[in-house]
């Protein structure tokens, strides 16, 4: 029986790839195929095709036809595209702006199979489980489709529902896309830098994700606890609640949230919304995602954004989501102050930062091109208001001077991109820099918040403490390693001692300037807080702390005057 259906899966497997060497023919990619097709078997399906059709799709450029081929493909060369088009740094602007165009053509699944998949996953019947199911989907996707259903407790819920089968076409379509992916590594040399096999990869585990609704139910529920923990009065944003009891792999159950979406402009002001009010908070909503919770809707396009009756702002599908670090938060605020400031070095400086540190092969190139970068962004008046102009210039130069920056700044310009869209119709003449402005301010103030400063030092100082304890460890484990023959040195080294000497002093040093900063710090704060006791209204342990941190330095001063001849 194992055997029978290996032999149809492989028989699946070898029809699928010719499916796909009939597609990228009839869109006019004969020269790929024949990278791909050794014996030339493509010969024969390229006699399937009609003239006619070839014809026919010749009126579309080369980036349409690659559009047109995932479309034509199905829903996981439509979720490839989509992703792909993620990654400006890697595919040309104008193939990114045809696959942002990529739309789902799948059917939905009947009443029956959505049901028969909700009672398989929930284990028990639709009657039993809903007061009221809804047969028709009021939404579908590649991937999904959403129906309308009522608890018995009276609430209504948005249940998406996993298209049956859909695992398993994908999983089977990603073999195919690996098999593609080696072969064109190997035919053609040039496409090697683009890491094919390792695009496949990362598609793999981005949609295999996509696909456990549980990831995505935990995204909705990070990104609900973050505006609920929000207790400011600029929080205008909602996201729908999580019932995790109705929540599988392949279901899930969301609050059913009633709105007017947010680019009906005509309805909004029917209804006395004012588009301004809704556009600014639409703008704060979403800077306070990158700039306070780091975590981010990445595609906020206007079918994922409702406008409820208090003016509030929904958001909906939470399958593309952006993650930032607390450390690269910090950075975009320095990016964006030192662009509005006209600081090159400052400039070039986070871009190395945000991408780790990656060495600069031409430094004076690089400063050319962020000069002229700065310089034009002062002088235009056309896209003065787009923050998302910023980064896809920045982008440019990035990728042409070989930086690698994380992926999160890609979603984060697509998605500046598309937020930036719905504000224009709403208010045009909003200033999304007087609104970002704070956060940048904000982001700044954490940098040099002397609280913090004060952790970091002591951490260093734990770290460096912790590091002298166990180096003597280290050293022996080293000499052990050497004695047994598996480390050899050759080392010959005159006048050693001194120099072992010289690095106890450094190292004793650098302790001591650590522990006066602290001291300074600590001092400082004593101060200002006004820690009891006090002696007229200043703090003792304040005087004490700064009265220490004199001391040490004097002391270093003197060690440092007595150079390295009091050994």
């Amino acid at each position: 029986m194992g055997v029978i259906i290996d032999i149809v899966k492989k028989i699946k497997s070898i029809s699928r790839y010719n499916q796909i060497l009939k597609v990228l023919i009839k869109y006019g990619f004969e020269d790929l195929v024949q990278y791909m097709e050794e014996n030339k078997h493509y010969t024969f399906v390229q006699k399937l095709i009609p003239s006619t059709t070839k014809k026919r799709v010749a009126k579309y450029s080369k980036w349409a036809k690659m559009r047109l081929v995932c479309e034509e493909l199905g829903p996981t060369f439509v979720k490839f595209g989509q992703i792909l088009s993620n990654r400006p740094d890697l595919v040309p602007l104008a193939l990114t702006l045809e696959l942002e165009k990529l739309q789902d053509n799948v059917p939905p699944m009947s009443e029956g199979m959505a049901k028969t998949v909700v009672e398989s996953e929930l284990k028990d019947t639709v009657e039993n489980l809903f007061a009221w199911f809804e047969p028709q989907p009021f939404a579908s996707a590649s991937m999904a489709q959403v129906h309308k259903v009522t608890l018995h407790s009276g609430k209504r819920v948005a249940l998406k529902i996993q298209h049956a089968g859909i695992y398993n076409v994908i999983v089977e379509d990603i073999k195919v896309m690996y098999k593609i992916a080696h072969v064109l590594e190997k035919k053609i040399p040039s496409l090697k830098s683009f890491d094919p096999v390792g695009l496949v990869k990362h598609f793999e585990a981005s949609i295999l994700k996509e696909l456990d609704f549980i990831n995505e139910s935990v995204n909705v529920q990070r990104f609900y606890n973050n505006l609920a923990n929000d207790h400011s009065l600029e929080q205008f944003a909602k996201a729908p609640k999580v019932y995790q009891e109705y929540t599988t792999t392949k279901v899930l159950a969301l609050e059913f949230v009633s709105g007017t979406k947010i680019d009906r402009i005509e309805k909004l002001k029917s209804k006395n919304i004012d588009t301004k009010i809704i556009a600014r908070r639409l703008s704060i909503s979403y800077f306070k995602q990158i700039f306070e919770y780091g975590f981010f809707h990445a595609d906020p396009h206007p079918g994922n954004l409702l406008v409820l009756p208090n003016n509030h702002i929904c958001y909906l599908d939470f399958g593309m989501m952006g993650s930032m670090l607390p450390r690269d938060i910090l950075i975009f605020g320095k990016l964006f102050i030192a662009i509005n400031n006209k600081d090159v070095k400052k400039i070039i400086r986070t871009l190395q930062q945000l991408s780790n540190n990656a060495p600069i092969l031409n430094r004076r190139d690089l400063e050319f091109d962020i000069n002229e970068f700065v310089e034009k962004y002062y002088v235009r008046d056309v896209h003065k208001n787009e923050m998302s102009t910023i980064l896809l210039e920045l982008k440019d130069i990035i990728i042409a001077h070989g930086l690698k920056v994380p992926t999160y700044f890609f979603l984060f310009a697509r998605s500046l991109i598309t937020i930036e869209g719905v504000i224009e119709k709403l208010d045009p003449s909003l200033e999304q820099f007087e609104i970002v402005r704070p956060y940048l301010k904000s982001s700044a103030t954490k940098t040099y918040n002397p609280i913090l400063m004060g952790k970091k030092i002591v951490n260093s100082i734990v770290e460096l403490t912790d590091y002298m304890d166990e180096f003597p460890l280290d050293l022996k484990n080293a000499i052990r390693k050497i004695n047994s023959g598996q480390i050899k040195v050759d080392l010959t080294h005159k006048g050693i001692d001194p120099m072992v000497h010289t690095l106890q002093r450094i190292t004793k040093q650098l302790i001591a300037a650590f522990i006066m900063v602290a001291l300074i710090v600590g001092a400082t704060l004593f101060i200002i807080f006004e820690i009891t006791p006090l002696l007229k209204g200043i703090s003792v342990l304040g005087i004490l702390s700064f009265a220490s941190a004199v001391i040490i330095g004097f002391g270093m001063v003197s060690n440092i005057k007595k150079g390295d001849y009091d050994y």
